[in-house]
This record gives structure tokens, sequence and C-alpha cells, in this order.
């Protein structure tokens, strides 16, 4: 079977699909004014071309979905979509990178329809920190929505939270407490930069690797990467049932194990998240028929993937801020 590659020898395994473009968060790094709908954006996939779009990835290769937003719960038919991913042959993991706020009422029926990873951003477990950068008070409720996810099954529950210097990096020990008796992996994310959160950034970015330093000290030991890992850093400690993930991006050779490519909700090839060029796949999604010229295009752009980003140069691309493409 074929399998997409670039011009680096790095093969990509793994796709992170943007279900819609809306969230109902505020998070102060990424839409603290919350998301601003406008009349005559483009209509988001359907369910039709996002399985086309599935189908076509499976051929050359995809093994992980991801599904993101803005926040992807709020799509009514996620359910559907989950299923019609997990009747694609070859797609043998489905994750979902949510907020957490329809954990307790909907994440039952994700899990039967066949979802197998899930993420929640957690981004503070103290219930000020967190209403301070989310813009809700709804700690309590999501803690409660991923303690009911954590007995159905998960391959794995993972909880994502933003370094921000200033607002949560005194939030370790009472991580520490949380993963000593619990079996999920927290992953820190080191504040990246946008294209509108220059004075954002430069207030509150925290480099990754002091918190790395700090569990190194702390008798944190870093695991062996697997193959088709996704880009985090990952720690463990006897004396914790959980992990620890550190993503990085502004460590060195961050890029090197690239293995994941992105659509936006209305079925933009992403090549890279700080990328300069979108290239429109949805013309190939109308009709089953296409699927070789949609399977073409994928391999044909391939072949100008860059060796890395240009975060350090300051060159943010065309990403104004994360919701816009799912981070």
């Amino acid at each position: 079977m074929a399998i997409l590659e670039d011009r680096f020898g790095r093969s990509f395994p793994y796709l992170r699909l943007s279900v819609i473009e809306a969230c109902n968060f505020r998070c102060t790094y990424c839409l603290p004014d919350g998301f601003q709908a406008r009349a005559g954006r483009p209509q988001p996939l359907t369910r039709e071309e996002i399985a086309r779009l599935l189908r076509g990835f499976a051929g050359v290769g995809l093994r992980k979905l991801r599904l993101t937003g803005g926040e992807p719960t709020l799509r009514r038919d996620l359910p559907e979509i989950i299923a019609s991913a997990a009747a694609v042959g070859g797609i043998d993991s489905i994750a979902l990178t949510t907020n957490g706020t329809l954990l307790d009422r909907r994440v039952a029926r994700w899990r039967e329809a066949g979802l197998t990873n899930l993420n929640v951003s957690v981004d503070a477990l103290d219930r000020e920190r967190f209403h301070a950068i989310t813009g809700h008070d709804r700690l309590d409720e999501i803690l409660r929505g991923i303690e009911l996810a954590r007995g159905m099954g998960f391959k794995a529950v993972k909880l994502n939270a933003v370094l921000l210097k200033g607002l949560n990096d005194d939030q370790l020990p009472a991580w520490l407490d949380y993963l000593r008796e619990r079996d999920v992996s927290v992953r820190f994310i080191e504040l990246m930069r946008t294209g509108d959160n220059l004075a954002y950034f430069e207030r509150h970015h925290l480099r990754a690797e002091a918190l790395e330093t700090q569990l190194q000290e702390a008798g944190w030991r870093l695991l062996p990467r697997a193959p088709d890992a996704g880009p985090a850093r990952e720690y463990a400690h006897p004396g914790y049932a959980g992990r620890i993930g550190v993503i990085a991006p502004y460590s060195k050779d961050f890029c090197a194990g690239c293995n994941r490519l992105r659509v936006t909700h209305t079925g933009d090839l992403r090549l890279c998240l700080f990328g300069n060029v979108g290239i429109p796949l949805r013309p190939w999604l109308q009709d089953d028929g296409d699927r070789d010229r949609l399977v073409a295009a994928l391999q044909a752009q391939l072949g100008l993937k860059a060796i890395g980003h240009r975060l350090h140069e300051g060159e943010t691309g065309m990403t104004p801020n994360l919701s816009t493409i799912g981070g």
C-alpha cells in the first residue's frame, strides 16, 4: 500500500481533522473575546465529505485520527462522524480533543460510536484559576466528566494544560496529587505564538524545558518515544499511576519526528500548524470517484512540506489563533 511520505523521509499516519470552527470558551491564549460568528463563512465539511476524506487518507496509510475544533462537541452530528470514521478500514485510533463541558452527558454515546481516545483541556485544577483562563466556572463538572470517562475503557484519557507564566505555572504540585492514583496522562503544552497573540505571548510564555528540569529533579524519567506517537515527550514515575507529557514546540529538533497532517473544518490541507499555505481538498470530496485525484493531490503537496516551522524567527504562518485549525 502507498503511504504519504515527504522528501525528508517522514511518513504521515496521523491526521488532525477540525470539524467545526466555533468554540464556547473564551480562553485567554486563544479566543479571549469568544468566538465571533460572521455571515458568509464557508460551511464545515459535511459527514459525506468527511467520510470521503478519511477513505482517501486511509488508502495512503492513515491509522490515527484526531477530531478537533474549535470545540468539536458543538457539532450535533459528532457521534455519526465518529461512527463513520470507525467504519473506515485501517483507522485503529479515533481521538477527540474537547473542553469537556459535554462529557458527563455525551461521552457514553461517543464511546459507543467508536471513539477510542479522549483528550480534555484542563488548564488548571484550581477553580478560580481555571475560570480566569477559560472564562468559565465549569471545572467541577468537567472533572466529573473525566472521572466518568475513565471507567469506559478508552485506550487513553489525557488532559491538556497550556503552560502560562503567572497564571498556572505554580500548579504542578496539584497535578502531582491528581496523578498519584489516576491512570491518566497530563500533557503540558508550551504556549505558542500565533498571528494575534504577540503581547500575550511575550507576557505569559514559559519554556517547557524549565518544567522538564523540575520533573527530572523530582525523579520522573523520560520514556522511549513510540514510532507513531504524537509530539509529547512523556515522563513516568514509580510512585504515580499517571504520566506527564511535555509538548515543547520551541525545542531543538521538535519537527524531526513530525507524523501528522491537518485539515481544517472547510477542507483545507495544512502541512504544518504554522505553515503559510492551505490547499483546498473539498473539490475532490464531492464524489466517490474522485478518490484517486484526492490521493494525487495529497502526495503532490507532501513534496512541499518544510523541514520545520519558523516560530523561532517569529513567523507564525497563516494561523491567527488555534481555534481556526484545532491546534
